[in-house]
């Protein structure tokens, strides 16, 4: 639920590719494919596969063909071994607008023996990567870095430089675009991979093309329909700093006093921020640390990596420390940590985020009402959402956190906007494996276990002392459970997601 080219955020998950690659795997039996003649020179190369590639021309926004069309690209690792391929498997790797083209070679080696039958397919969605970009002008670091007001103005600028193109940024289109991928190549049908982000895409992409759809993998999962509010992942916040210092052994912090020192951060925060340089490669930006940013930092980076090497300690195994030394005076710690989540800033175009993110997402507000009562309707929102619905946040404050949520997208104008993305479509009847983190709050089980609600027949597991995207863990056992579940339609012997190891956490000392 995080943005694709900010690597160190959300719903972005470059870290993880090749990691999560050993989770994808088969598909249904394909028609006879379709393969380009001439690979373009763009085309990844990875040992001991053939890898088809090519571009189409799509619609930019569908039935306004005066707004012209914009190229999408794909790549197809081919099966190694003899015979058709048994099948195609279709990632997206989050964002929204991660790449996936540019990864190949990262797939292969951890795709296994499963690359011998089976086929994988990339697509670059619109305006990232390979794909035809689209750019509104407004840079990751300058969105990232800016302000509340700030990050409200850039995507009010985002939406005013793109004009009616800004209609072609959304899920539908994307899931569009991958499906035409597939009939150009023949495949009859997916199984579909999402991860984060691509957690909302696959679903749409399913109530698109349900006949197109084998089976479905969904890791770090939010529903359509998730709360604007984003009550749960606040609530995760706490659980998580509690249970990273329960589970410890030996223990090393309280957590209950870290979730104390948080509500007393948050509120020094609230009542004076303080200022933060962050050293990029492109430059020093000066970031006004509020408890939005906090929230930031809490919910979305400290899910990041948590569990990918356990016995060293991740974000949110440095947090209870940090927390403790800002609330006994010392903000050095928790300025380390804000520093060096930054450094990845990058001039990266957002057009394909914000662009998906303010037309797609759900809203604390009608999206057909003029801005004055946006406004109005988004402070009843905040004030309706009950004492204690953000944990040791206030409302208004956790809800300045999300780069994809809060009041980031009220000003995004209706003139230019398509429908919004349906929250209850009809969704095919195929198997559905979900699978969360427990130390995620990113996309926390609540999110999880909704997710596969919108399912008929889905399984549901929360992986223990992982965060954002269960496969970031090095033992090889969520991603055996995801492929057992592809193959076989169950999941087989899931104990070993009850007993990874926990957290390293830095010791927490008076």
């Amino acid at each position: 639920m995080t943005n694709k080219s900010r690597a160190r955020r959300a719903g972005l998950v470059v870290g993880l590719m090749a990691l999560v690659a050993s989770a994808l795997p088969t598909v249904a039996a394909a028609a006879p494919e379709v393969r380009p003649q001439a690979a373009p020179a763009w085309c990844p190369t990875v040992p001991g596969h053939d890898v088809d590639c090519g571009s189409m021309d799509r619609p930019l926004v569908a039935g306004k063909p005066k707004l012209g069309t914009i190229k999408v690209s794909y790549a197809v690792v081919r099966h190694s071994g003899p015979g058709a391929a048994k099948g195609t498997v279709a990632v997206n790797p989050g964002g929204p607008g991660e790449v996936a083209i540019d990864r190949a070679e990262m797939f292969a080696p951890a795709l296994g023996g499963l690359l011998k039958s089976h086929d994988l397919l990339l697509v670059d969605p619109r305006g990232t990567g390979r794909s035809e970009r689209l750019p509104c002008g407004v840079t990751d670091a300058e969105y990232r870095f800016g302000t509340r007001a700030q990050q409200r103005a850039a995507v009010e600028r985002c939406a005013r430089n793109l004009g009616p193109r800004a209609a072609a940024y959304t899920s539908a289109a994307t899931a569009d675009d991958i499906d035409a991928v597939r009939a150009r190549l023949g495949v009859r049908q997916l199984s579909l991979y999402g991860l984060s982000y691509g957690t909302y895409l696959m679903p749409v992409y399913a109530s698109r093309h349900p006949e197109r759809v084998r089976n479905i993998v969904l890791s770090g999962a939010y529903p359509l329909g998730f709360d604007p509010l984003v009550r749960p992942s606040a609530q995760a916040v706490s659980l998580s700093l509690r249970r990273v210092c329960e589970r410890g052994v030996p223990a090393v912090c309280d957590g209950k006093q870290a979730v104390a020192d948080l509500a007393t951060t948050a509120a020094r925060l609230r009542a004076r921020p303080m200022t933060v340089p962050i050293a990029t490669d492109h430059g020093t930006y000066k970031e006004r640390f509020t408890e939005g940013k906090l929230a930031n930092l809490l919910f979305e980076a400290a899910s990041r990596e948590a569990g990918m090497e356990p016995t060293e300690p991740s974000l949110l195994g440095h947090l209870p420390h940090a927390l403790d030394r800002f609330v006994k005076g010392d903000t050095g710690p928790l300025r380390t940590l804000v520093q060096e989540d930054g450094a990845s800033g990058s001039t990266e175009d957002q057009a394909p985020y914000v662009g998906v993110v303010c037309n797609d997402y759900r809203t604390a507000w009608s999206k057909d009402a003029p801005l004055p009562v946006r406004l109005r309707q988004y402070r009843a929102a905040l004030a309706g959402a009950g004492p204690g619905a953000h944990g040791a946040f206030s409302a208004r404050g956790f809800n300045e956190g999300p780069t994809d949520g809060g009041d980031v997208c009220i000003g995004w104008p209706r003139e230019n906007a398509p429908r919004p993305q349906p929250t209850h479509p009809k969704l095919p009847d195929v198997p559905v494996l979900v699978l969360s983190g427990d130390l995620d709050a990113n996309t926390p089980d609540a999110n999880g276990k909704a997710a596969a609600r919108q399912f008929t027949h889905s399984r549901f597991f929360s992986v223990r002392n992982v965060g954002h995207v269960p496969e970031l863990e090095q033992t090889g056992c969520v991603t055996g459970v995801s492929t057992r579940f592809i193959r076989t339609g169950e999941p087989g012997d899931t104990s070993c997601l009850r007993t990874l190891p926990p957290l390293a956490v830095t010791p927490v000392r008076g």
